[in-house]
Formats: C-alpha cells, sequence, structure tokens
C-alpha cells in the first residue's frame, strides 16, 4: 500500500463517520465532548498515559502530567460547556444578521513528543465541538502514548453511540505520511516544532500552527519578591519545561536582583558559575556533524539534576532549576533561546526602559508573537508592554506556563495550542479553540438603508483645515 492509500483509508473513515454526525443536536455533540473528556480525565487513565508518556519519551515527569491533564481538560470542558457550535450562534437584530455553525471537516492535527498525550486529548475536544473529525499525526517517538490517549476517547464516543472514527490516530507516523496527511485533510493544526509549522503552511490546506516559545517575564522594582520567585519556579520546573510557555528568561530589577536570587535559590535554584557556564553551554549545544552548535535531544524535557549530571556540575539533589546569567550579547548567546528545559536564563535591569529593552531583544531572538510577562502592580508598566511588545500574550503577576493557555485563575482561553501571529509567522495571535474549528454563514436581512451623511465623516477633517494643505 502507497502511503497516499495508507493516509486516504484513514481519511475516507473520518470522513464517513464526520458525515454521521453532522446534524447532531448542540446537545448530542456537547455529550460527545464531555464523554471523550472524561476518559482523559478520570484518574485511572490519566496515570496510564502519564506512565506510558514518560516510559516511551523519557521526557517530563509522570506527576506533573497527570496535573497537566487535570487542568487542561477540565479547562476546555469549561471553555465549551455552555458555547454555541451548533445551528444559529448569534443573532444581531439591529444589522440584522444571523450566523449559522456548521463543521469544517476532516481535521489533521499534528502532536508533539514533549506533549503527546495532553494535546490530542484537549485538542480532541475543541475539534469534536464543532462536529468536526480528528485524525491525529505523533511523533514517532510517542506514538503509543498518543494512541492510548486516542483510545480512551474512542472508548468515550462507544459510549454515547458516536462514530469511534471521529478520531483517529496515525498508527505508523513517519513525515511522509504526515505531510501526505496534511494535503489530505480540510484543515491542519500544527502544535510542535518550528519545521512541522512550516510543513503544515505550504501543505496548501488551510493551517493553524504555533510559532517558536521564548517566554520572559520581567520582575519589577515593586513586585513581591517570594510570590514571583514561587511562580517562576513553579512553572520552569513542572514537567521538566515541556511547555513552550515556560520561562526560558526572567528579567530582574537591580534593587531586588540579590534578593530574588536568594528566593529562587531557597526554593531549589541553583546558580551556575561563570566559569561552569561555558560547560553547560556545550553541553546543551554541542557541535554537530555539519560544524553547526545545535540543542542537545538528551536536554529536552530532562530535569536539573540529569542535566547537571551531563555537563558535570556539582549541584545537590535538591535542585530543579539551573540558573545562567545572562550576557549583553543576547542576539549570539545560545542561552537567550528557548531551551525546552529547567535550565532559566537570568538579566539584571536598572531602568524599566532597559529592562523592556532586553525583554524586546529576548523576544525578537527567538519566540517573536508567543508570550511574555511581568511580575509588578505597577500599571504604566502593563499598559506599556501591552501596547508595544510584539507578543500575542501578556501575563501580569502569573506562572506562564500555567497560565499563558488558559487556566482557572485567569481569563485566557483553555487550550494547548497558542497562535503567535504574523510575528511568529502564524495566521491569527489567538488561543486556538472550537471557534477556530466551525465555518460560519452569515444571514442578512435587508432593512432600510442607512447612508451616513459627509458631514458624519468628514465634518471633523474638514474643521481641522488640513484638507486644504497644500
Amino acid at each position: 500500500m502507497s502511503t497516499k492509500e495508507y493516509v486516504s483509508s484513514y481519511v475516507k473513515r473520518a470522513k464517513a463517520a464526520q458525515q454521521q454526525i453532522q446534524f447532531y443536536t448542540q446537545e448530542q455533540i456537547d455529550e460527545v465532548c464531555v464523554a471523550i473528556g472524561w476518559e482523559v480525565y478520570n484518574d485511572h487513565n490519566i496515570e496510564i498515559l502519564a506512565k506510558l508518556a514518560v516510559e516511551e519519551t523519557k521526557m517530563g515527569n509522570v506527576q506533573d502530567k497527570i496535573t497537566k491533564h487535570k487542568n487542561k481538560v477540565l479547562g476546555v470542558l469549561k471553555d465549551v460547556q455552555h458555547a454555541k457550535s451548533v445551528g444559529c450562534i448569534e443573532v444581531d437584530d439591529e444589522k440584522k444578521i444571523r450566523k449559522y455553525a456548521k463543521p469544517v471537516g476532516v481535521v489533521g492535527a499534528l502532536t508533539p513528543v514533549t506533549n503527546p498525550t495532553a494535546t490530542p486529548a484537549s485538542n480532541g475536544i475543541t475539534i469534536l465541538k464543532g462536529r468536526n473529525a480528528v485524525i491525529f499525526a505523533p511523533h514517532p517517538k510517542s506514538k503509543k502514548a498518543t494512541a492510548m490517549a486516542v483510545q480512551f476517547m474512542r472508548d468515550g464516543l462507544r459510549k454515547v453511540n458516536a462514530p469511534e472514527d471521529l478520531i483517529q490516530v496515525i498508527e505508523e507516523p513517519s513525515i511522509e505520511v504526515t505531510e501526505e496527511l496534511m494535503k489530505q485533510v480540510d484543515v491542519v493544526l500544527a502544535t510542535g516544532g518550528g519545521a512541522m509549522v512550516k510543513a503544515a503552511y505550504s501543505s496548501g490546506k488551510p493551517a493553524y500552527g504555533v510559532g517558536p516559545g521564548n517566554s520572559v517575564s520581567i520582575v519589577a522594582e515593586d513586585a513581591n519578591v517570594k510570590d514571583a520567585a514561587s511562580k517562576i519556579m513553579g512553572s520552569k520546573a513542572f514537567d521538566n519545561a515541556t511547555s513552550c510557555s515556560s520561562e526560558n528568561s526572567i528579567i530582574i530589577h537591580e534593587s531586588i536582583y540579590e534578593q530574588m536570587l536568594e528566593q529562587l535559590i531557597s526554593l531549589g535554584a541553583y546558580l551556575v558559575s561563570e566559569g561552569m557556564r561555558e560547560r553547560l553551554s556545550m553541553y546543551m549545544w554541542p557541535i554537530n556533524d555539519k560544524g553547526y552548535r545545535s540543542i542537545n535531544p538528551k536536554i529536552i524535557a530532562q530535569s536539573a539534576q540529569s542535566i547537571a549530571q551531563g555537563a558535570m556540575l556539582p549541584v545537590n539533589d535538591y535542585v530543579k532549576v539551573l540558573l545562567v546569567e545572562g550576557r549583553e550579547d543576547i542576539e549570539s548567546d545560545f542561552f537567550s533561546q528557548e531551551k525546552l528545559s529547567p535550565v532559566l536564563t537570568v538579566f539584571k535591569y536598572s531602568t524599566f526602559e532597559e529592562g523592556y529593552r532586553i525583554l524586546e531583544r529576548l523576544t525578537d531572538n527567538y519566540g517573536t508573537g508567543h508570550s511574555c510577562g511581568i511580575h509588578t502592580f505597577n500599571d504604566e508598566y502593563v499598559k506599556y508592554i501591552g501596547s508595544t511588545i510584539r507578543s500575542s500574550r501578556v501575563l501580569v503577576n502569573q506562572a506562564q506556563a500555567a497560565g499563558n493557555g488558559g487556566a482557572f485563575f485567569n481569563g485566557m482561553p483553555s487550550t494547548v495550542s497558542l497562535g503567535c501571529g504574523s510575528w511568529g509567522g502564524n495566521i491569527t495571535t489567538e488561543n486556538i479553540t472550537f471557534k477556530h474549528f466551525i465555518n460560519v454563514t452569515w444571514v442578512s436581512e435587508y432593512f432600510t438603508p442607512k447612508r451616513p451623511t459627509d458631514e458624519e465623516i468628514f465634518g471633523a477633517y474638514f474643521a481641522s483645515g488640513k484638507k486644504d494643505r497644500q
């Protein structure tokens, strides 16, 4: 069987299943979402998934993956619980517009090795909310874990008499198969590395992608140091920093710099000495066969202990995060990049303008459009960052790994897929939700014309006298 035929067999089953639910009511599809959600939320199944994911990928840790499942799946279910995705979803009486939701069809969803079970679990609910079908293309190194998550969700479909082929997974994934899948489906959702996202946008099909992450937080002079340190440490150490939202760098005001470092160290951080910095750098970014330095796969989503051992750093058993002081040559320093590991780069600044400039350079160097944050109670700082930074999300006094994709302590939509806008080479800056997987028909009715006068549109401009300037 050719690759084209192999993929086609999945797509045909998905289309047949999707056609069976195209006239499901809102109540029916909501029951489907709850049913599949429960299968990847209940403690028994989550523990199986977490253990298999860690065993197969050798990334992250079991307890944090269980927590991630609980938070992400429940968060998505909360967001879709009362949302309209079937039939008439909006009426505007003034403009005499009615909007009707329709499925987009079959979605090809690419999943990352760093998050092989929570990603399909969350995206499965999100995609089916719009009465669509989905085919997951897992990373080859996490195919068993993703397949198990899909099987649990198929069990949920069966329990509510919905077609099981609404959710499928490529059993033998490869680059060739994934590329063919993207050609045959109706919409592509790519959650993963830059190469994957670029391929999705080159597939010829509508695609939602995620830009590279390099989340950065400023810790301002008025910050609650204990609170900021606790949130940053919890975020950075969580699941060994598998999340693209985990802080990669923090920028600390000079007046609280030493205090902040002491607090981080008390919580389990270890400050790498200047003498050991280069050793760690060479271990994390070794020279490859082509003579270039690239990130060492052995450090991705590994514990601080494992990374320290590989770099031969003398750390205590309780260390959870490695701290490295940043340098002025941000654009050429590897520690300014996304690291996907519990290694956190720290910078010192003296004025807000200087701190913002470091934030801007770090973001633009690697991770434009993704996320950043600030720990402060100064609303002027918040407004300035919000109005100027080229990031899609700015979190205030929050842990970024938990908060960017939506949490019960903020109003961000729950998701595992974060759009980064044109800055990150994506089509949207939004958190990807069910709204991105429905087509909407606008029904417009005639009303008596309401044409504005020239005075209403041009009056202020004419009065300014500027139109007559030579």
